[in-house]
């Protein structure tokens, strides 16, 4: 399968494209589940065995593309998944918003509301029902003005430290710092401008993964360059 990343006994590592869910329920549609259980059935290892176990461990909005690491057993779920409730499992992301942020690092701490109707998130009062806590890092690497569009857009790095949904979204819109192709939470200036570049997905990219690896116990880093040409000219 092209967009493995890694594999062992105990983990698999897999590039997500933009576009592509995570895990659905729909009939038909593409998921990165569905795909890695396929790839693993069609093993000569696994064959007459049934379904083979894939745990998943954490989540992309379908929009986003970027890397993430599923359990090939229940220990290895079961580790990762503590990590991620210790915290020391870490998730950064590459992000292009548009204009250029006052702080070149900045941490955003909110409280954020899911509405189940709209399937939209707000920033909202820490008493407000259902709220829950929402914090990222974020660090300023490099700002470059589009010509044609006259205008600034800028990378930014985003540590995630809580896995909220839209979190990174709603916050950098929140922060007046909107995502590129974010038609959901972006300002009309940057929605505009996304149009004027031709940026259709939303500019984000979950670059490198850091956690310990559940059967040797020993600290990993996995890294993948985003492939949205929009990202080139700032990381090339």
């Amino acid at each position: 399968m092209k967009n493995i990343v890694f594999e062992d006994e105990h983990i698999i590592v897999a590039y997500k494209p933009a576009g592509i869910a995570t895990q659905t329920a729909r009939l038909g549609q593409q998921d990165m589940v569905s795909e890695l259980k396929n790839y693993l059935a069609r093993k000569p290892e696994n064959k007459g065995k049934g379904a083979p176990y894939l745990g998943l461990i954490h989540r992309l909005d379908q929009p986003v593309a970027g890397i993430l690491v599923f359990a090939k057993t229940k220990q290895a779920a079961a580790s990762l998944s503590k990590q991620i409730t210790d915290g020391t499992f870490h998730k950064y992301y590459y992000a292009l918003v548009y204009g250029r942020p006052e702080k070149k690092q900045d941490t955003l701490e909110n409280y954020l509301y899911k509405d189940g109707k709209t399937n939209m998130s707000s920033v909202v009062a820490q008493d407000t029902p259902d709220a829950k806590a929402a914090k990222l890092c974020y660090s300023w690497k490099e700002t470059l003005m589009v010509w044609e569009a006259m205008q600034e857009a800028s990378l930014v790095e985003i540590e995630l430290f809580t896995g909220r949904h839209h979190q990174i979204r709603v916050q950098m819109a929140y922060a007046g710092i909107p995502l590129l192709g974010d038609s959901k939470y972006g300002t009309e200036q940057s929605k505009n401008f996304s149009k004027e570049i031709g940026c259709r997905n939303v500019a984000l990219c979950a670059c490198r993964l850091q956690f310990k690896h559940p059967g040797t116990g020993k600290a990993v880093e996995f890294y993948k360059k985003p492939d949205d040409e929009i990202f080139i000219p700032f990381l090339s």
